[in-house]
């Protein structure tokens, strides 16, 4: 059985792979990190034989908590976990631009959606940034464009205006707004379909490439219902199965 483990700005997402598919997926809090052995304890005693788990890879963002992660796993399995990194990009068959500086959960996204696709590509990430990974037909990562996820944005206003309330995250119908919650929802969420829009627009410009297909993945991709259109697939466990298959190239026989 395979262990991925995806350590992102939000969460620390985990997976457990075995007979060709995902059969156990949960979540913890990245901020509250130093608690996630009473999570895996709980999946443990209810879910998980961590004694079967044969490989385990790491996927890390946020690298003061790799190390922590990375010690409470290697207590528990019976394996070591491989941490993904540059000296490892720098090992794999295909290119990857400026290993030192890409995260590895775009490395994973792209191995995933080109894997599937099997064609040059935009990886579209909704997660705490907004990603769009570009992709060509040999697979290789040309460059990625970031800009603030939609709870980052929410965040940011709330944390810096005084008189804006949080609000959640739901599609407003209308541009107009009729209250502060409905004007920060019209605001944020219609504004990133322009912005999103505008950025696939771009990179299939530069990319010649009007057709390029377009994949998405990360918490919120299904939020923006005027987007879905524009994706060849939507795919929440993108990272995870890219994660797999990076797997592949240090251990040849994985599942």
């Amino acid at each position: 059985m395979f262990l991925a483990v995806d350590i992102g700005n939000s969460d620390l997402v985990f997976g457990l792979y075995a007979e060709g598919q995902w059969v156990h997926q949960f979540r913890h809090p990245t901020s509250r990190y130093s608690l996630l052995n009473s999570t895996l304890a709980e999946e443990g005693e209810h879910r998980i034989d961590w004694k079967v788990i044969d490989s385990c890879v790491i996927s890390s963002v946020v690298p003061g908590v790799t190390p922590f992660v990375e010690r409470l796993l290697a207590s528990m399995l019976p394996v070591q976990p491989l941490i993904l990194g540059p000296a490892f990009f720098r090992s794999l068959p295909v290119k990857v631009t400026n290993p030192e500086e890409i995260g590895s959960d775009l490395v994973a996204n792209s191995f995933a959606a080109f894997d599937r696709i099997k064609s040059a590509c935009i990886i579209v990430d909704f997660g705490t940034a907004l990603t769009f990974t570009t992709v060509n037909d040999l697979g290789e990562i040309i460059g990625v464009a970031i800009a603030p996820g939609l709870k980052t944005a929410m965040k940011s206003l709330f944390m810096n205006a005084a008189q804006l309330p949080e609000v959640p995250l739901e599609w407003p119908g209308s541009a107009i707004g009729k209250g502060t919650a409905h004007a920060l929802q019209a605001g944020i969420l219609m504004g990133y379909v322009g912005l999103v829009r505008e950025l696939i627009h771009q990179i299939k410009a530069e990319m010649h490439a009007p057709g390029l297909p377009v994949v998405a993945t990360g918490g919120l991709a299904f939020i923006l219902p005027p987007l879905q259109s524009e994706f060849a697939f939507v795919d929440q466990l993108l990272t995870l199965d890219g994660i797999r298959l990076l797997s592949q190239f240090h251990w040849p026989l994985s599942d």
